[in-house]
């Protein structure tokens, strides 16, 4: 460093500028057994995301996604890893940042930029995980997690036992010539919450379609049909069974093991090339 920026930085007042706040607020999927009583079929998978519902104003009691403050010490990464161990007792190993949530009055506290990130839970990971309300979070909650696709506009909604949540977003181009939601109606979702759980979902159904993301709810080894089920409860799309295998052939590889005690006829299990 030179005399000339030394004498800068020794004249430089940070506190002279306007500074917003830094949070990170991470939408953690999974999929779970999807259960129907009385129906015979072979039941499917039902995605769903983990909420907390907040314990303090603003938005007090709605339901939010995990996430806080950033703090001097550390990097966002770090951070949504330390708010969503600390709300909800969850821990992620993959992190995908999928957008920064910038627009002005988003936060009624002031000036807050969010960095939102996308992490996968596998099935047997979600199952054995103790979720648990913890910090500001009041207490947190699997939601299964629908949408429907309405003249143009996505319905979003999100049920836990007898707590029903719901949004209407709409897909637009903003000045730039990049793809955001817009929220049209909100009901019980806190913040911009439901506008980031579109773009996460947008995100994932974008990954699952192309292959990637869609090992990350499966154990290590698995049959060609619980991936092809993952794909339909991501996407809400049904897959034929023929071109879904043709082209996830690129992607895994045969093992010399099958299932075994499922009640029909033992299937391959693969891995992921």
């Amino acid at each position: 460093m030179n005399q000339e920026e030394k004498n800068f930085l020794q004249h430089y007042r940070l506190e002279d500028y306007p500074r917003p706040s830094v949070t990170t607020d991470i939408a953690v999927f999974g999929l779970h057994q999807e259960i129907i009583p009385g129906y015979r079929r072979e039941p499917g998978k039902k995605l769903c995301i983990l909420l907390i519902r907040r314990g303090m104003p603003p938005f007090k009691d709605c339901w939010a996604l995990p996430g806080g403050f950033l703090r001097p010490s550390e990097t966002v990464e770090l951070c949504a890893g330390r708010e969503l161990k600390e709300e909800t007792n969850a821990e992620v190993r993959l992190l995908r940042h999928i957008g920064i949530f910038s627009q002005p009055g988003r936060d009624p506290r002031g000036w807050i930029i969010s960095n939102a990130f996308l992490s996968v839970l596998s099935e047997e990971k979600l199952a054995s995980m103790e979720i648990q309300g913890a910090d500001d979070a009041a207490c947190a909650k699997w939601f299964d997690l629908e949408f429907q696709n309405i003249q143009g506009k996505t319905v979003l909604t999100l049920r836990s036992e007898e707590i029903l949540l719901s949004a209407e977003v709409k897909k637009i181009t903003n000045a730039f010539a990049m793809p955001e939601f817009e929220i049209i109606e909100n009901n019980g979702l806190a913040f911009d919450h439901a506008k980031i759980i579109a773009s996460a979902l947008d995100y994932l159904r974008s990954e699952v379609k192309d292959f990637r993301l869609i090992f990350d709810f499966l154990p290590e080894q698995f049959t060609l049909t619980e991936l092809q089920k993952v794909q339909e409860a991501v996407t809400e799309e049904p897959v034929l069974s023929a071109n879904f295998r043709r082209k996830i052939s690129y992607y895994v590889a045969e093992t010399d093991l099958f299932t075994e005690g499922a009640g029909h006829r033992p299937a391959r299990l693969y891995t992921k090339k």
